[in-house]
């Protein structure tokens, strides 16, 4: 380390005679900090005894240090005899030094010393190697830099590197770092056969430029973030919304978003962009680990939000900077240079950070859909004026009178039959149910009615019924009802589920919806009633009962919404299937459904109107000709505006991510020992010292979250910040060669790893910044990729040799491509892939594997093992919740996403073999393979020699070839397939 090789030069020039005293600064200081505070320093110096400050060495009736006299000072008496320290004394230089001072006259230099200021055998300084500025030494033009440094450490040890790797290998390698992906027969072949001088760099460049790519390297960064998609603790709530971040990651990373800005706007783009919808996904980074949302009294809130913060500063400075900041929330950080009020310092640059959903910003869409309502405002009115006249007459018929009620979507009058008066959704009987005079009738066991799927979207909906019952005594049934064909998810109006008496929105589990508070019906069964309830586009829920409010509206945690096609209303039963305590007894005279959230006039209206309807035929009826046409057109535009419009809302106004809602940050205190209750000063936002860049972000305490983020993305990203470009470009390597030139990524503290090489470290880094470099722009980690995977030390052969065995075990030297496992999701990607079922497209709501259930308010996630295309897609998409069974990606050292995974596990069990040869999806993947190479070759060795190039890159040996054939004959084409899943070659990578 440089602070004791200076250390070493010092005492050093000490022996070679000073006629002067020693300097206590430059010569005292970093003994005592050294050898001694470690003990005697803080509020409690063993033995009372305090080296760091003159006040406690050179005070007091006994000092411990008496200028000009050693005999007379306790401490030097301590040290002479070997007490001090008490386990490994003084070195002789050192002591002599100590003595010198104190014949000189002991003059006191900085009061106290700074614990911090330098690097001990125990802990790190702020002369740290990690924490100095990046130095980039120079390398030959003519060079690849990684195999100027690589080289230079292999020749210190009589070492060389290995011979380059064949074609095939170095194509299968580069795909599965590049893209997570096995490159086709067809691609090996081309690239085999390609003599130009530049045949390997243009794959690398073609990998680089693969929309895969950013699949890829997402991962592993969702890896570092500690990304999940549920909350965890206790409740471990989904986040149905979590991948907007994810899919963030993958177009920012395909679009080689420069480093520093990938890290700015995870940091704060809500602030710097606030109009741009993606820089608001960005900062789900803030979010992405765990949220407890159990909490009790005023004090357990305190608590869980620091251990939050905890976390979220924990995770910042782990991402960015690979230090443990959040070890310093009790006490001065044990190891590096890192004072607990610097934590608390980051702990007010994060202190705004808050979990939960937002809706993206989209000014243009907002502004589209402001014409479309004021055009489908015009087209509904033209309508409207040509009906009114017919629509007054109809009614006028009925003895209802004029009601301006409003125009709903579908409606239904069962007292005259099924039929949709609007449209198509014509209601038909299923089990004990009559349609009768008085309406449709339940029997409360398995009569209910069902319509055909919805042909629109329906998301924002008022769903409003007219409704008698046979007993107020009946709990849970269903009057109406928007569900799924499955029923898992649904929307419904029941009588007594929750509560006795009592009306309330219907939801799988009462996951989504909650009391309305309302008052116990007493009037049902002598009468009906008018039920509505309104789910409107931000999640509020609101009931009304005969048109006014029933209790009070609440906002749920989520409004579903059903897609075209994908839905059906059922009536008398709160959700299929049919049976238990699901079923209305009872009858429903009348039902509506509304595209929206009616408001509380409207709802009242549609009360004041009562269950008669005039019926789009009633209305045509009493039309003239040419009031015909003029409608039709008017209602073909008032549609068309409708559906464009209901689609634009739902694109702009119900998008939705989990990501950061900035909440007030307040101001933050320093917490003795960490503890809420025993709250100190109040600290301003910061950041830490001891890199160098200015941690005065120079704000007040008080200041609102944005500029705090604001100016701690600037710090963290700051040219001056040793760290940054340091970290990030380790990451790269690990990646890359599976070790860092730190081995561990997310700790350059004094706990971590040394480098293996710190000048290829810091020319990595350089070069990463260095915005005049011809290969790319500045922070591009694509132009890093391709320099590390252009080099000779990256395309070597990974042969072990004897020599380098013997001095080089562990490869740290990289004399050779070390062989690796793929991690789970590769293996899964791979096996898709090769046996032609896998959907390759790229983004969107991904797929689960899970079925969520709900018990006792905590969520649950039991793993299936479903089929078909919209479950094959590449693992990245899959539905992530916390501490949840993995299914094959566990056997593979998958990490839970409880917490950051900079470095994988890798292990080698039994059950790997087992899921690969008995899993659901292993056998489906080997049909499938087994029917791709039936279909793409002939015979039997023409079968092997395909499933041999698709899953290995490769043609069979002849002995491989016997096998196989031997095999395929005795059980069939689909064992082969699974023999080769199944194999090393397979899931390892040279």
């Amino acid at each position: 380390m440089r602070c004791l090789l200076s250390l070493c030069l010092l005492l050093c020039a000490t022996r070679a005679g000073r006629s002067a005293p020693p300097d206590f600064d430059t010569h005292i200081a970093p003994v005592l900090a050294s050898r001694c505070q470690s003990c005697h320093s803080g509020d409690k110096p063993k033995g009372g005894f305090d080296v760091s400050r003159k006040s406690a060495m050179l005070g007091g009736e006994a000092p411990a240090v008496v200028p000009g006299k050693p005999a007379a000072s306790s401490l030097w008496e301590r040290v002479a005899a070997g007490e001090m320290p008490p386990k490994k004394p003084l070195p002789e230089a050192e002591q002599k030094l100590l003595k010198e001072w104190i014949e000189g006259g002991a003059k006191w230099g900085a009061d106290p010393i700074d614990p911090f200021r330098f690097t001990t055998s125990s802990r790190a300084g702020r002369d740290w190697w990690a924490l100095q500025p990046v130095r980039a030494g120079s390398v030959p033009a003519a060079r690849n830099a990684v195999d100027h440094f690589v080289t230079a450490k292999l020749a210190e040890k009589g070492l060389s590197l290995s011979p380059q790797a064949d074609r095939r290998t170095l194509i299968r390698r580069a795909s599965f770092d590049l893209i997570g992906l096995p490159p086709t027969p067809e691609e090996v072949s081309a690239f085999v056969a390609d003599e130009a001088p530049d045949a390997y760099e243009k794959l690398i460049d073609r990998l680089l430029a693969s929309p895969h790519y950013g699949e890829r390297w997402a991962r592993h960064w969702l890896d570092v973030v500690r990304y999940g998609e549920s909350d965890g603790f206790e409740r471990n709530t989904p986040r149905p919304n979590a991948w907007h971040y994810r899919d963030w990651v993958i177009r920012a990373l395909n679009a080689d978003l420069p480093y520093d800005q990938f890290a700015k706007l995870q940091l704060a783009g809500d602030v710097l962009r606030p109009d741009d919808p993606d820089a608001v996904r960005a900062t789900g980074y803030l979010v992405a680990g765990v949220h407890n949302t159990v909490l009790g009294n005023d004090q357990m809130r305190a608590v869980a939000r620091q251990d939050e913060l905890e976390d979220i500063v924990g995770g910042v400075a782990q991402t960015f900077l690979g230090l443990t900041a959040n070890c310093a929330r009790c006490h001065d950080h044990k190891f590096d240079p890192i004072a607990q009020a610097d934590y608390y310092r980051l702990a007010a640059a994060l202190g705004g950070v808050g979990f939960g959903e937002r809706g993206l910003p989209d000014p243009k869409g907002r502004a589209a859909i402001a014409r479309l309502q004021q055009q489908l405002a015009d087209a509904i009115a033209t309508v409207t004026a040509i009906e009114e006249p017919a629509r007054t007459a109809v009614l006028a018929a009925k003895g209802a009178g004029r009601r301006a009620a409003p125009a709903p979507v579908a409606a239904w009058d069962f007292r005259s039959g099924g039929a949709d008066l609007i449209g198509t959704l014509h209601a038909k009987p299923v089990g004990g149910t009559t349609l009768a005079p008085a309406g449709a009738a339940f029997d409360g066991k398995t009569g209910l009615l069902r319509t055909p799927p919805i042909p629109f979207e329906l998301s924002a909906k008022t769903i409003e019924a007219w409704v008698r019952l046979d007993s107020l005594a009946q709990r849970g049934g269903g009057v109406m009802t928007v569900e799924t064909p499955d029923g898992a998810e649904f929307d419904a109006i029941v009588f007594g589920e929750n509560e006795p008496g009592r009306w309330m929105a219907g939801s799988n589990g009462f996951v989504r919806y909650k009391s309305f508070g309302g008052p116990e019906e007493t009037d049902a069964t002598k009468e009906p009633v008018h039920v509505a309830i309104t789910f409107a586009a931000d999640g509020t829920v609101t009931g009304y009962r005969n048109g006014k409010r029933y209790g009070k509206g609440y906002i749920s945690r989520e409004l579903v919404t059903f897609k075209a096609d994908k839905a059906v209303i059922v009536f008398g039963c709160r959700h299929e299937p049919a049976g238990g305590n699901r079923m209305l007894a009872g009858a429903v005279s009348a039902a509506r459904l509304y595209d929206r959230a009616l408001s509380a006039e409207e709802v009242a209206a549609s009360f004041g109107a009562g269950a008669v309807f005039a019926t789009a035929a009633e209305i045509e009826a009493k039309l003239t000709t040419e009031q015909r046409a003029a409608r039709a057109e008017a209602a073909r535009l008032r549609d068309r505006l409708a559906t464009d419009l209901a689609q634009l809302k739902t694109r702009v106004v119900n998008a939705k991510a989990y990501t950061n809602v900035p909440q007030p940050p307040g101001t933050t205190r320093f917490l003795a020992r960490g503890d809420v209750t025993s709250p100190g000063a109040i600290v301003p936002p910061g950041g830490l010292p001891a890199l160098g860049a200015s941690a005065d972000f120079g704000l007040p305490p008080d200041v609102p979250d944005a500029e705090r983020r604001k100016k701690l993305a600037e710090w963290i990203t700051h040219p001056n910040n040793p760290l940054f470009a340091r970290v990030i470009a380790n990451r790269i390597w690990h990646y890359h060669f599976g070790t860092g030139l730190v081995e561990t990524p997310n700790d350059f503290g004094f706990n971590g790893g040394r480098p293996s090489h710190p000048e290829l470290l810091d020319w990595l880094s350089a070069y990463l910044t260095n915005p005049d470099r011809k290969t790319g722009a500045a922070w591009s980690l694509k132009a890093l990729h391709k320099l590390i995977v252009t080099s000779a030390t990256y395309r070597q052969a990974s042969a072990p040799r004897k020599d380098a065995l013997a001095k080089d075990a562990d490869n740290r030297l990289l004399w050779r491509y070390r062989p690796h496992r793929m991690e789970g999701e590769a293996v899964r990607d791979a096996m898709l892939a090769t046996s032609g079922l896998l959907n390759p497209a790229v983004g969107g709501k991904g797929f689960s594997d899970y079925k969520t259930r709900d018990f006792n308010g905590t969520a649950y996630f039991d793993p299936f093992d479903p089929v078909g295309p919209e479950f094959h897609r590449r693992s990245v998409y899959r539905f992530t919740p916390r501490g949840a069974n993995l299914g094959l990606l566990d056997t593979f050292d998958c990490p839970d996403p409880a917490a950051a995974a900079p470095r994988r596990a890798t292990t080698t069990t039994p059950l790997q073999a087992l899921a690969l040869w008995n899993n659901g999806f292993a056998l489906r993947a080997a049909g499938a393979l087994a029917d791709r190479v039936a279909k793409e070759a002939n015979g039997t060795e023409g079968q092997a020699r395909r499933a041999w190039a698709l899953t290995y890159q490769r043609a069979p040996t002849p002995e491989e070839l016997k096998l196989a054939t031997k095999l395929v004959g005795d059980h069939g084409l689909k064992a082969l397939c699974r023999v080769l899943f199944n194999s090393n070659e397979f899931v390892t990578i040279e």
